[in-house]
């Protein structure tokens, strides 16, 4: 059981968010998309010092910005999920808690924009190699009941009709078209992806249900 002024996690993520070399990017700013803060960060090490980095966006996702409390911006929830939300225990929360277990009512872009911070070029750092580790991540942790198994960087080499996995695509960056790649190819997640330059890769993995919502551009988160 937290305090009623436990410190707000975000607080200690947004210190080690300045660790990172590179600019952090984000979808747009639209109405559709509401940027709780929430950002996952990972990191690797050597005997030199830190060499890669990433964080993670995770957007609230409004169907119909207009008018919130339309049903539309509803998630489909399971009973478990239900009740926890519901079960409002007889001790004070955080109010940073508090707002978490209320945003769980909406619909949640898990982890749907990624920049990733590599000190050494390799194959790994590639926009294709980047995109397609994001994508199996996303796939496991999100879609695990609905997705068949098996490794991203081997499903993705292509599809049933020869289509190629990592296709050339035009992705707009601070309002600056860019070349990327995209894969197309999976049912449940859409992926695109662009170097930044200074070792960075942006990459986003969307659910493909929600796409019609989504403006598809990125800018630097401030």
């Amino acid at each position: 059981m937290l305090p009623e002024d436990a410190p707000d996690p975000r607080l200690q993520q947004a210190r080690r968010l300045e660790l990172m070399p590179i600019p952090i990017m984000g979808l747009a700013p639209q109405a559709s998309l509401e940027d709780p803060d929430l950002v996952g960060i990972q990191y690797g090490q050597d005997s030199l010092g830190y060499n890669e980095m990433s964080a993670s966006i995770t957007y609230t996702l409004w169907r119909n910005p207009a008018d919130r409390a339309d049903p539309i911006n509803l998630a489909e929830l399971d009973e478990q999920t239900r009740r926890s939300i519901e079960d409002v225990p007889p001790w004070p929360r955080p109010a940073w808690l508090v707002e978490g277990v209320q945003r769980m009512r909406y619909p949640q872009l898990w982890d749907a924009v990624r920049t990733t911070w590599h000190r050494d070029t390799s194959e790994r750092s590639s926009p294709s190699r980047v995109l397609a580790e994001h994508m199996n991540h996303v796939l496991i942790n999100r879609y695990r009941r609905e997705w068949l198994g098996g490794i991203a960087w081997d499903r993705y080499a292509g599809d049933s009709r020869g289509r190629p996995a990592n296709r050339a695509v035009a992705v707009w960056i601070d309002g600056v078209e860019v070349q990327g790649v995209e894969i197309d190819t999976d049912p449940l997640v859409y992926g695109v992806a662009a170097s930044l330059g200074g070792g960075g890769v942006l990459t986003a993995v969307l659910p493909r249900d929600e796409l019609g919502f989504i403006r598809i551009e990125f800018a630097k988160r401030p």
